[in-house]
Formats: structure tokens, sequence, C-alpha cells
């Protein structure tokens, strides 16, 4: 592409050049994610990727799609945008197994209002990583210069994943009964929600996030940006010997909006708050904005990332699993009768 220059549209705020220097130094990263089941290499109009079908008797493909939000506001102002491509990728493949689907590929979408090549090297290594957590490949992305639209330091980032699920092994709440136990998968954290209402409880700037917080073990900033967990290899191990019915992947809206939506109407979540692993940072935005509990529980995770559910009889040795795969599940409540959605006990 050594012909590809435009000084016009450079003196107008796009520089395509620098577009290609950010493609050459992603490329290492973008090696990291390569699957058996990926065709091309990045740089063509499209991604291509060949399924694998192998026991798959009736393949369905899921997709999700989502962004990191106003988390992207710390970034700017830590100057550190090497873990918000893990929060673009969890948000997507996080969804996608909830239907028991594995994660086939990966694209992403940054626009920003300058390309810094080597800020985007930055945000496509967090995208990467993201992608081998999730046994994804990223197989293609777009990176748009937008002077005018953006501000000169500031970027977006979305994603975009396909899994691929058995049509008999999607996971449905339909043999969901009352007394069916609720597992929790702790999250690393406030993950990637709610921080339109951090910013403005802690009225963040880049001095507060230097600060050390006893209570966290941090600084304020750290445990902020800490990257939303990836459930799927551990989910997806579980799912090869445990019979789930349903997968909550606790997002914006907390355990209110998300919970329900894997469960029957007529039954509900009987959530034990004394079982509940809550870390600090949650009781210090709940003090600190004098934020009450049910706003808590409707924005936030409260430190449960993802829940499952499981028959009593099977519950032993979904925890077994998922400990052996690194998760420290545990039991948060049970199914119950009701259309409350969900009860805090």
């Amino acid at each position: 592409m050594e012909n590809s220059y435009s000084n016009s549209y450079k003196n107008a705020g796009v520089d395509v050049t620098a577009g290609y220097k950010a493609v050459e130094l992603m490329q290492r990263h973008i090696a990291r994610t390569t699957t058996p089941g990926v065709v091309s290499g990045i740089g063509g109009f499209g991604g291509l990727f060949a399924l694998d079908l192998t026991g798959i008797v009736k393949p369905v493909l899921v997709s999700g799609t989502d962004g990191v939000g106003t988390k992207l506001k710390l970034a700017f102002l830590m100057n550190k945008h090497d873990t918000v491509g893990i929060d673009c990728v969890a948000m997507c493949v996080n969804d996608v197994i909830c239907c028991g689907a594995k994660p086939l590929y990966f694209l992403d979408y940054i626009a920003m209002g300058k390309n810094v090549p080597t800020r985007v090297e930055q945000i496509v290594a967090g995208v990467a990583e993201g992608c081998v957590q999730a046994g994804a490949a990223l197989i293609g992305g777009e990176s748009a210069e937008m002077p005018g639209f953006y501000p000169t330091d500031e970027y977006d980032l979305a994603g975009y994943c396909t899994g691929i699920v058995d049509k008999d092994r999607i996971i449905n709440n339909e043999t969901t009964r009352p007394g069916d136990v609720l597992i929790a998968l702790p999250s690393s954290g406030v993950h990637s929600n709610g921080f339109s209402l951090i910013r403005k409880i802690f009225g963040l700037t880049d001095k507060k996030l230097t600060i050390f917080v006893d209570e966290l073990g941090a600084t304020l900033g750290e445990t902020l940006l800490t990257p939303t967990k990836i459930y799927v290899k551990a989910v997806l191990a579980l799912l090869e010997q445990v019979t789930i019915k349903g997968i909550s992947h606790i997002t914006g809206g907390g355990f209110y909006e998300n919970i329900p939506r894997s469960l029957p109407k007529g039954l509900c979540a009987k959530i034990d708050q004394t079982a509940l692993r809550t870390p600090p940072i949650f009781g210090l935005l709940a003090k600190t904005g004098g934020v009450p509990v049910h706003d808590m529980f409707n924005t936030f995770n409260m430190g449960v990332g993802m829940t499952l559910t499981a028959a009593p009889e099977d519950a032993d040795k979904a925890l077994e699993i998922l400990r052996a795969n690194g998760e420290d599940a545990y039991i948060l409540g049970e199914v119950g009768r009701g259309d409350e959605g969900v009860v805090l006990a």
C-alpha cells in the first residue's frame, strides 16, 4: 500500500497511513487467537471461518454484540488501554455462552478522534487476550478515524461474536422447577456496567484514580479498571457433564433484570444474602453514593458475574467441575414459586 496516501485527507484530520501502521502493529496479537477454523487473515473485506460440525447434528449459530460503555472514560484518564478489549470480548462471549454456545470468532470496531497506532495496538492486544481466554478467533475488525466526531484522545470500542450450539443442546428454562439451586460464579469486580453511576458517585479524576484505598487493597483506578471475567471455558467444561437448566450473565440491570431472564414465568430466584460474596468496592459505592440496597442490586453484579440453575442432585458435581476449572463457585440460593423475579432473603 505504498502508493496509498492522501495529503488532502490528512489535512482534514484522517491519516490513512496511521491506519496501516496500526494494522501492522496488531498482527502479532491477532496471531495469538488463531484457531483451526480460521481461513483468512485480516486485511480482506470479510473474515472467513470454516465450521467444524463434528458431533453437531443440528447446528445453530448464536450471535452477540456489545461494547465497553463509559468504563472507557477511566482508560482515558489513566492512559491505560490494554485491558478494555478484554471487557469488550467478555460482554459478548459471556452472553453467547448463556445459550450453551461455544464462541467461534470475534470482530471488533474501534472509532476514534485520532488514530494513534501504538494506542490502537494496546486496545487490540486486550481484545486478543479476551479472545484467547474465550477460545475464539479474532478474524477481523474496523478502525475508524473520525475527527470532529470524537475528541482527539478518545475512542469507542464495540465487538461482535458468533458461536455455535447443537439445537438439541440449547439451554432453555423449560425443565426448571422450584427447589433447583442457583450457582454463583464470582465476578472480578464491577465488570463493565454501572459506570455512569460510578463516575457520578466518585467524581473521578486522574488524581482520584491513583489514590490507594485501604479497604480495596489497591488504587481506585486499578480496582475499577479490572477487566470483566470470561466464564466460557469453565462453563463449556461443565455443560459436557452436567445438565444446566439456565444461565444468566449479570450485566446492566443487575440481579433484578438478568436472573429472571433464565427463569420461566411463575418462578423466582430466592437469593441468600448471607451466602453472597460481595467485594469491598460495592460497599464503598453504596456508602459514598448513598445508594439504596435495591438500586445496588438493580445496577451492579454485586460480586456475581454469572448464575447457573441446576437440579439439587447435580449441585455438588457442578461445583466440583467449576472449581476444577478455576471458578470458586458456590450456592447462591434456590428457585421458588412467585412472580417477584428476585427475592433477597
